[in-house]
């Protein structure tokens, strides 16, 4: 297979799937005919080729995936107009604490935020599959420890938990989420 071919194998796979793909998985595609690296390169092409599209090629905490450029959103919003979730203040805080101070237990929480937290906020983010218990604390009660998920990650456009935005740039938008 010549690399023009494999970049199209490479476009299908990408196109047709909604989850990332990481490299390690493109690489079967290819029955280890082609190293990660001519992967990366083959990446790197199609990124270019898409340039200036409705759709961009972006990696993401689990891999590769093409996304719509955000942009194009108000356009496609006509098509399904619906609302996107919104979410509390108390849940944009408790997340919020999770993401920046992670690993913590709700307690570690309950003292950030100076309230109770509620076991539905929790719960919520949990069936989202954007947070997780990642072990227990080892004090008394063993409380669980909550980490923010890859899918966390890949559903904000995200590579590393390092790409969140500066937290005093999260401030601002809590309080205009109020208004």
């Amino acid at each position: 297979m010549n690399s023009d071919e494999a970049g199209i194998v490479l476009e299908a796979a990408l196109l047709t799937t909604e989850d990332a793909i990481p490299i390690i998985e493109m690489a079967k595609l290819f029955e280890g005919e082609l190293a990660p690296r001519d992967i990366e390169n083959m990446l790197s092409e199609l990124r270019c080729k898409w340039a200036g599209s409705g759709l961009e090629l972006v990696e993401v905490s689990s891999g590769w995936r093409f996304r719509t450029r955000p942009e194009m959103q108000k356009f496609l919003d006509r098509l399904d107009p619906k609302k996107p979730q919104r979410y509390s203040r108390a849940a944009l805080e408790t997340l919020a604490i999770i993401a920046y101070k992670q690993p913590v237990t709700r307690g570690d929480i309950e003292e950030i935020r100076g309230v109770a937290v509620s076991t539905q906020i929790l719960k919520m983010f949990e069936s989202r599959c954007w947070i997780e218990v990642i072990g227990h604390r080892d004090v008394p009660g063993k409380p669980s420890l909550y980490a923010t998920t890859s899918r966390f990650l890949d559903d904000l456009n995200l590579r590393s938990i390092s790409d969140l935005p500066p937290l005093q740039n999260i401030e601002p938008q809590l309080e205009q989420h109020d208004t």
